[in-house]
């Protein structure tokens, strides 16, 4: 029996959304930028694709734009909204615990001129409002803070954080990276306080290498690409048209019964929470109360986490040491960030879940992971004796 709980690395596409994509991949192979009755047919479902995914969170079909994932979307937000206000101010806000692709491009910005601020986070991995006011100033341009972390599945203050921006009477652009909050949690663009949302179809069981964008009606925004036009100007290219129906299938089904799907990832989660801090000694938990249902973060000292991931594997039982785009550098940044004990991030583990686990499968992950505790912490137990 496999147990994947890799969740947040990407999920297995379900049924219906892989037959979604074989049947627009065979029948409506037409470039929606062409006017015949074939490309009318793409343009169509992209149409309906678009009003779908504005329902979905609130906005309006023209406030959605289709992008490759994830890591495309922030980067048109950062470098968009760069390039569309570095005259009006050349400061930017994130934080410590941001995605690679936020970090990064960011760090980009900082060698064309910008003044990049990280704000740090507390043992919680949650940024203070008051932190964030205190960086704030006139001169902003953009603040990029993620909505749910990615390796801990903290929920960031991004309510309050849109109090201040409000109350301060601040011109910045309000982007949040929501990948792995899409379908985990209640985002609604009615009462979110935010401008751009970075979207992905991979984390709700859609197809890889699709996502979305949404940008407030309104929003000053370059493009990062030249060519046709596409989007609205925004993101030129071809759409991948099978890949955005996969992704609109997999929204539907993330639709059904929402409450009830976030309900069962909850108790999967703490029902491992528990497990862990029964059956094994000195575990720390990484994950804070405010966050989404589908990750937990757990800490194991005395042992490496890489071996633990590997140790696991051989009995079939699939998870991570932190986020997938950065797994195989040293050290979490998250948890570095954290300011936690060495020991405990060394030893961490990341346990995210889908609708396909079960409190009987956790029974079976703390079964094997508590002799892989074990195991590990009385050789390195051995070892330290012999070099005395």
């Amino acid at each position: 029996m496999i147990i994947y709980l890799d969740h947040s690395a990407t999920t297995k596409p379900s049924a219906g959304v892989v037959e979604e994509v074989r049947r627009t991949m065979q029948l409506c192979y037409g470039n929606p930028s062409s006017l015949h009755a074939m490309g009318l047919d793409a343009a169509r479902i992209l149409s309906e694709a678009r009003s779908t995914i504005a329902r979905s969170i609130g906005a309006l079909p023209d406030e959605i734009i289709f992008t490759s994932g994830g890591t495309e979307g922030d980067n048109q937000a950062i470098f968009g909204i760069w390039e569309a206000s570095k005259r009006q101010g050349r400061t930017v806000i994130t934080s410590a615990v941001e995605h690679p692709a936020v970090l990064r491009a960011c760090e980009r910005l900082e060698a064309q001129g910008a003044r990049v601020i990280y704000l740090p986070v507390n043992r919680q991995g949650l940024i203070e409002p008051e932190v964030f006011q205190n960086a704030l100033t006139s001169d902003t341009i953009l603040v990029s803070l993620m909505h749910s972390n990615n390796e801990t599945g903290a929920q960031m203050p991004i309510e309050a954080i849109g109090r201040i921006l409000s109350e301060q009477d601040s011109a910045a652009v309000f982007h949040t990276d929501a990948v792995q909050s899409y379908g985990k949690t209640d985002l609604d663009m009615r009462r979110l306080p935010v401008d751009i949302v970075s979207l992905s179809a991979h984390k709700i069981h859609g197809p890889k290498g699709v996502g979305a964008l949404y940008v407030r009606g309104g929003t000053k925004l370059s493009p990062l690409l030249a060519g046709g036009g596409q989007e609205r100007g925004f993101r030129s290219g071809t759409e991948n048209v099978p890949g955005i129906a996969g992704f609109v299938q997999a929204v539907r089904e993330q639709s059904d019964h929402p409450e009830e799907r976030r309900r069962h990832l909850a108790d999967v989660k703490s029902y491992l929470r528990e497990r862990l801090l029964e059956e094994i000694s000195d575990v720390s938990i990484h994950t804070p109360e405010e966050s989404i249902p589908s990750i937990l973060n757990a800490g194991f000292p005395g042992c490496r986490g890489e071996v633990l991931l590997r140790m696991l594997e051989q009995e079939r039982i699939y998870v991570s040491t932190g986020s997938a785009c950065s797994s195989k550098k040293a050290g979490s940044h998250v948890l570095a960030a954290m300011d936690l004990d060495p020991a405990s991030a060394e030893g961490a583990l990341r346990f995210s879940f889908a609708e396909e686990n079960s409190r009987e499968q956790m029974d079976r992950v703390v079964e094997v992971l508590k002799t892989a505790v074990d195991s590990q912490r009385k050789l390195r137990e051995s070892f330290g004796k012999g070099r005395r």
